[in-house]
């Protein structure tokens, strides 16, 4: 029996007296239930614990039990496909032990230790490894090629391999002696703490975009790969769906979404729908290459905080394979929440809107694990950060969004306004930004066109020029404008509806590649540089737009199929002929 037991209990924080041997960060065992815990907090009489489930049921002086480490996930193949709680503890596994509910203290194999995986060694007897090595591969699923490395924290002689063949996560295939002549037998799998960042060779310049097929995003306000973006809107906005979309259709090889907090029904759609789609590069279902933590509003509080942990520790495991990560963060002003109400449990002294001071240093820490990487063994990963922000009442000046916006380069502001007028994506143009632009701007010269960023500079410039001749209309009428003046709201129209606005549902709209992009644009600009021209002779927009051009142009999205692009270029010729018809 331990020496050190429970002295106080406060929701989920625990108080250990006189206790010598627990160390910061340290996980523990509570209770005899055996209930996960971390020190977070030593002093000479009391020891803090933070328990990561629920404590109903915990009395004063039953045990607390020392490990000796670090809280730590199981890396290794079946991680793939699977659905974890935030301490990595997967769901279906326990519902099949113990029904819909988490048991308090369920003991339950992160990954499955009996399935037989068709490992293919990659080493022999002689090699000198080093830390992140590659010894073995196994095929995880049929999209992802597991790659079993050396722990970060190992290196040395190959002194043992075993034949290719079926092995368990457990089973040892590979012996190394470390330079002080210890063996060291390696599985399939590691464990690694989730707090510590896993070492790079290299952080490299961030120089490649996080290709989603959404045009607002793609071409307004890029993400890069190793990037970082915010996605804060009020309740309704559509950041959940967002976020959704992007997993679904972006170019990122595994996708990490991690439900922090949030409604049971949300992860319950997520899993619904991943669960039926198809990964359009492959044809294979999109679960193949996905992971989902969820943590949702009624689990255990102080667990919020480890699931944002697990699921960036995750996508850098993967990184290190050599793999671009992508991780959905939903939401991480309810993990800011859960810090609050830990804080105040520990009576610390409250910072803005009850936040604890260190709240800023905590999103750095997470937002600051993205980049693009050379790995230990030679290869380019990326770990991408995508994180919702829930601000009370849409008011973007509370403490998590604005903390937010200091580590993230990649601001999609959600407008409430256009989200009721069922304008999907709902990113405001003029309150978002991304400071990824001009990094990627060799990548779209070469990949996509010279011409992308100019024609989105051109876009961007009749958007902000709409908003400016927005007040005067708002408060004089749109009549008082000049000729010139009413082309620019006509075009931003096109912008707006045509460009902009994109139907998830509709087979060519959900998901547009960057070549159709650029086509659109060319073809919006084309009818701007015409009208111009038109209105210069004398012409009235009202006729321009009696032609129904505008129109047309708002319905090509739809009218011209993805795999036949070339088909915009009839456009040009309908606006010439257009045009011509205007007396």
């Amino acid at each position: 029996m331990s020496e050190n037991v429970i002295y106080s209990i406060n929701g989920p924080v625990v108080k250990v007296k006189n206790a010598k041997d627990f160390s910061m960060l340290e996980m523990v065992y509570v209770g005899h239930a055996k209930l996960m815990g971390e020190v977070i907090s030593i002093s000479k009489d009391l020891t803090t614990i933070q328990v990561y489930e629920t404590t109903t049921g915990l009395k004063p002086g039953e045990p607390v039990i020392s490990t000796g480490s670090p809280i730590c996930v199981t890396l290794g193949p079946g991680i793939l496909r699977n659905i974890f709680d935030g301490i990595e503890r997967p769901l279906q596994a326990i519902a099949e032990q113990s029904g819909a509910f988490i048991e308090a203290g369920s003991d339950v194999d992160s990954l499955d230790v009996e399935k037989l995986w068709d490992v293919t060694m990659k080493v022999k007897v002689g090699d000198v490894l080093k830390g992140g090595d590659i010894y073995a591969t196994c095929p995880e699923t049929d999209l992802i090629e597991h790659r079993c490395m050396l722990s970060p924290l190992l290196s040395g002689k190959v002194v043992e391999v075993k034949e290719n063949g079926q092995y368990k996560i457990n089973d040892v295939v590979m012996k190394i002696e470390d330079e002080h002549g210890q063996i060291h037998e390696c599985t399939l799998c590691q464990k690694w703490p989730i707090k510590q960042a896993r070492p790079t060779l290299e952080r490299l310049p961030i120089s490649i975009p996080l290709v989603t097929g959404q045009r607002v995003i793609d071409t307004l306000f890029p993400i890069a790969k190793g990037g970082t973006a915010a996605i804060p809107g009020g309740f309704g906005t559509g950041k959940t769906m967002t976020q959704h979309q992007i997993a679904k259709w972006c170019d990122a090889d595994i996708i990490i979404y991690v439900g922090c907090g949030e409604r049971g029904n949300e992860m319950t759609q997520v899993l619904e729908e991943f669960s039926e789609l198809i990964d359009p590069k492959s044809g294979k279902p999109l679960t193949d290459r996905t992971v989902l933590i969820a943590n949702t509003s009624n689990m255990p509080v102080a667990a919020r905080e480890a699931s944002i942990y697990t699921g960036i520790t995750l996508a850098e495991y993967y990184r290190d394979m050599g793999y671009h990560c992508a991780i959905m963060a939903d939401s991480t002003s309810r993990w800011a929440e859960a810090l609050r109400e830990i804080s105040g449990r520990l009576e610390e002294m409250p910072a803005e809107e009850g936040f604890p001071a260190y709240l800023p240093s905590r999103l750095s820490q997470f937002y600051e694990r993205a980049g693009y990487m050379k790995t230990l063994n030679g290869q380019e990963g990326s770990v991408s950060i995508i994180g919702a922000v829930s601000p009370q009442g849409a008011d973007f000046s509370e403490p998590v969004t604005q903390n937010t916006k200091r580590f993230v380069r990649c601001f999609w502001a959600l407008d409430k306004a256009l989200a009721y007028a069922r304008h999907y994506f709902a990113i405001n143009w003029t309150q978002s930004y991304s400071d990824y632009v001009y990094d990627l701007e060799k990548w779209y010269d070469q990949n996509v066109g010279s011409d992308f960023v100019s024609d989105r500079q051109q876009l961007s410039f009749i958007l902000a020029e709409e908003s400016r001749l927005n007040e005067i209309v708002n408060l004089m009428g749109p009549d008082v404008l000049p000729e010139d003046q009413k082309l620019v709201m006509e075009i931003a129209k096109v912008v707006r509806v045509g460009y902009l606005q994109q139907n998830a549902f509709h087979k060519d709209d959900t998901y547009v590649p960057l070549a159709k992009q650029l086509k659109m644009m060319d073809v919006i600009l084309y009818l701007n540089k015409k009208c111009q021209e038109a209105v210069a002779q004398g012409k009235v927009v009202r006729a321009i737009s009696e032609t129904g051009i505008f129109e047309q142009l708002i319905k090509m999205k739809y009218d011209i199929p993805n795999d036949h692009i070339e088909k915009l270029d009839t456009y040009y010729q309908d606006i010439d002929n257009a045009l011509k018809s205007v007396a």
